[in-house]
């Protein structure tokens, strides 16, 4: 499999009991609903309680049946793919509903789709030509507490959308080991974050924020190890090598992630890489 076919996966953060994956398919295409069908439950670790053809029975569905994991088309009748991941996660929130991983499915590649759909809390972002091994592998990364982006999407979408601000060309945390990103903003307590070992600086006009008064407040409520543990999940490493770039055990770190989500109120991780960019924690790639 190609690195293009490949999806960009951030490392899971939460454990789930054991048991078969529940899986709920909206989309109004009654023949790609067939098709991921088909895909999903050939797998003895998945299986499709559900499906819908637009959002509003989409949300019906998923409040009747709970699943783990909604595939979620975006231009939709009645209610589209963005509003109906915000009602899900709203009914998440008030406890009406276990709160499911929602995994946004389009044929067009857009950023902006792709933005709002991330910020309107889902847990990622995939074309609906991905591949069928590739869909397996995000469903099972969600429930596990990571992310999932397309990577022509990640690779635009810090270029165009997150980094703008920064002045200077960057590069998709889709490939960790070429995004030797930094940590260049200030915090309102004055002092600059402590730059984890191998991490450069990045260059002074990185230091803009785009956060509002709330978020900067979140921002400040980090400790100095929870930021660097931030910055470095905004790079692409996984808990491993950040255990292993900061000098960390596995559970030492998978708390910093823990409470680094708390208190951004962050769903998952991708959502942190989001909240990171826009806070001007992470610069430029080199």
């Amino acid at each position: 499999m190609s690195a293009d076919d490949e999806a960009t996966v951030h490392g899971p953060t939460d454990a789930r009991e054991s048991g078969p994956l529940r899986v709920v398919l909206v989309d109004d295409q009654a023949l790609v609903r067939a098709g991921f069908a088909m895909v999903i439950d050939s797998q003895p670790d998945l299986t499709v309680v559900g499906q819908a053809g637009d959002g509003a029975a989409g949300l019906d569905i998923v409040v009747q049946d709970q699943p783990d994991v909604v595939l979620m088309d975006v231009r939709m009748p009645r209610i589209d793919g963005i509003e109906a991941t915000q009602r899900i996660l709203a009914l998440a929130d008030e406890g009406t509903i276990r709160p499911p991983k929602i995994i946004v499915l389009t044929t067009f590649d857009d950023d902006d789709y792709a933005l709002r759909a991330l910020r309107a809390g889902a847990s990622g972002f995939l074309l609906k030509d991905t591949l069928p091994e590739v869909l397996l592998e995000s469903i099972r990364t969600v429930v596990d507490g990571g992310a999932v982006i397309a990577p022509t999407t990640t690779r635009r979408l810090l270029e165009t959308r997150l980094l703008p601000h920064l002045g200077a060309e960057s590069r998709s945390h889709s490939d960790p080991q070429s995004a030797a990103s930094s940590a260049g903003a200030t915090s309102a307590r004055g002092s600059a974050p402590t730059q984890p070992e191998g991490v450069e600086p990045a260059p002074s006009e990185a230091g803009a924020s785009r956060l509002d008064a709330a978020d900067m407040r979140r921002l400040e409520s980090l400790t100095q190890r929870e930021t660097e543990v931030l910055v470095l999940i905004a790079t692409g490493l996984s808990n491993t090598e950040i255990g292993e770039r900061l000098f960390l055990a596995q559970p030492t770190v998978k708390t910093h992630v823990g409470r680094i989500l708390m208190k951004l109120e962050a769903r998952d991780r991708v959502q942190a890489v989001v909240f990171a960019y826009e806070a001007g924690l992470v610069g430029p790639g080199h």
